[in-house]
């Protein structure tokens, strides 16, 4: 037999308070061949204890989350040595400035508004996951 393997599937943590948007997103994520979900926050200290045991490829990561914003969230995961290789994608309802800059000064590879599409979201997951960074979108 010749031909490669298929790449293993890019490992997403959810980490989003509303549960209902959270489980949307999981029910979309693994229904998109080539990504599962590997568990699923709902509070920024959350996030960053299940970073750490199970090593997702990319968080999504709500800005405003109880216990501690995803700002510090995603700032506390980036600044993990044990962390090497997570990306975090911050999705949010804020489209503004600072959310972006402080997101990206704390680490984040991405910034994707709530309002994208879902294909938007998709393919941010995919090149964030890619480690290509500083992946803005705003609608």
């Amino acid at each position: 037999m010749s031909g490669d393997a298929p790449a293993p599937p890019i490992r997403v943590l959810l980490a989003e308070d509303q549960l209902l948007v959270r489980d949307s997103l999981k029910v979309l994520i693994d229904a998109t061949p080539g990504l599962t979900t590997v568990g699923e926050a709902g509070t920024g200290a959350e996030a960053v204890r299940l970073a750490r045991l199970r090593r997702p490829d990319v968080v999504l990561m709500d800005v405003r989350m109880p216990d501690l914003d995803g700002i510090e969230a995603t700032r506390r995961i980036c600044a993990d040595p044990a962390g090497a290789g997570i990306r975090v994608l911050i999705l949010t309802t804020f489209d503004q400035d600072e959310y972006v800059y402080a997101s990206l000064r704390a680490g984040a590879s991405g910034f994707l508004l709530k309002s994208a599409s879902a294909t938007d979201l998709l393919a941010a997951i995919r090149v964030v996951a890619a480690y290509e960074s500083g992946l803005v979108t705003r609608r």
